[in-house]
């Protein structure tokens, strides 16, 4: 165990955690709701720090990142816990696995995150991911790997829901590079009944680190019934524009999983209908994600010329120099090689 951060002492042994939006209240012997944050005679600690349960080199397309370092490899790692309950998670095995719950604490191996880098390092990655399960329970071991990977000349990117506190984003802004946050629903009372969290910390946090000048890109996961309406949609593009319309917008199709295995596929034709509303929100950049042969590809909004050429997780053509077009020189915004 380590001791945890970003929480506060209250009186009878009770701690206050502010690492992520729920602002967990924990008596002595309790846990948060992520179940692996754990209050011991009034100190938090973290059962997962150096815990990991996963760890690959994926493609940076994989995340999914489109405009970060494209064509990259990058060293992805994650332990057990969340502090979400979505039903259609895709990595619930790993993500709804918990200490309170019984997880063995060896769930995962634990490695150093001296090792972590040298790892990807060794495997010629560009960063290091915090992903598959979400990063800002395991945020102290993220914090302590990503200050290493900075030291090396490695990026630092989140795959995150987006539920940290503004504590958390001020903490990991020197470090973190990129971010691919879910936007899940534009409906409280969705966020509510499936993830068990909220909606404006959400939105507040993709506020908070483009402001923070952290590379943002969202992902819609589109679930038929629960958000792939044109209101829905029309509300997440709408917010996107709002906070600039660059955001590359993500819409990816979703496949029968965990607790909501009695759903239908997303139909593609919905997929185009999100990227229609995205376009007429004005958003530049849209991606159709899980689908084959069409959606994926990158374009310079100045010429219309094709930049980057995407197949399921390989770029096979890349027209960027410096981060411009190489057709007529526009800046393209991103991280680029």
């Amino acid at each position: 165990m380590k001791e945890a951060l970003l929480y506060e002492k209250l009186s009878n042994n009770v701690v206050h955690c502010f690492l992520c939006s729920h602002h967990c209240r924990i008596a002595s012997g309790k846990f948060g709701f992520c179940g692996v944050r754990q209050n011991i005679d009034g100190i938090l600690y973290t059962h997962v720090y150096g815990k990991l349960i996963s760890s690959h080199v994926d493609p940076i397309e994989k995340k999914p990142l489109y405009h970060f370092l494209p064509g990259s490899y990058s060293f992805s790692i994650a332990t057990i816990g969340c502090n979400f309950r979505c039903g259609f998670c895709q990595n619930w095995e790993i993500s709804q696995s918990n200490v309170r719950d019984g997880a063995e604490l060896g769930a995962g191996d634990f490695i150093q995150p001296e090792e972590v880098v040298k790892a990807a390092l060794k495997s010629k990655c560009r960063s290091i991911s915090y992903t598959y399960t979400e990063p800002t329970i395991f945020f102290e071991y993220a914090l302590d790997a990503a200050r290493l990977a900075k030291e090396k000349g490695l990026l630092n990117n989140f795959v995150t829901n987006g539920y940290m506190t503004k504590e958390a984003i001020e903490t990991i802004k020197p470090y973190l590079d990129a971010a691919n946050i879910d936007l899940k629903f534009f409906s409280e009372a969705s966020y509510k009944k499936i993830c068990a969290g909220s909606l404006e910390p959400v939105l507040n946090s993709i506020r908070l680190m483009r402001k923070a000048g952290i590379w943002v890109e969202i992902t819609t996961l589109l679930v038929p019934g629960e958000n792939d309406s044109d209101e829905d949609l029309r509300g997440i593009a709408e917010f996107i524009a709002s906070v600039n319309k660059d955001i590359p917008w993500h819409v990816s199709r979703f496949h029968p999983d965990y607790k909501f295995i009695n759903y239908q596929p997303t139909p593609e034709g919905s997929l185009k209908r999100a990227l229609e509303i995205g376009k007429g929100a004005g958003l530049t950049y849209m991606y159709a994600g899980n689908v084959y042969g069409w959606g994926n590809d990158t374009y310079c909004p100045n010429c219309k010329k094709l930049l980057i050429k995407r197949e399921y997780f390989s770029v096979l053509e890349y027209n960027l120099k410096e981060g411009r077009c190489v057709f007529c020189n526009k800046a393209i915004p991103g991280v680029f090689c």
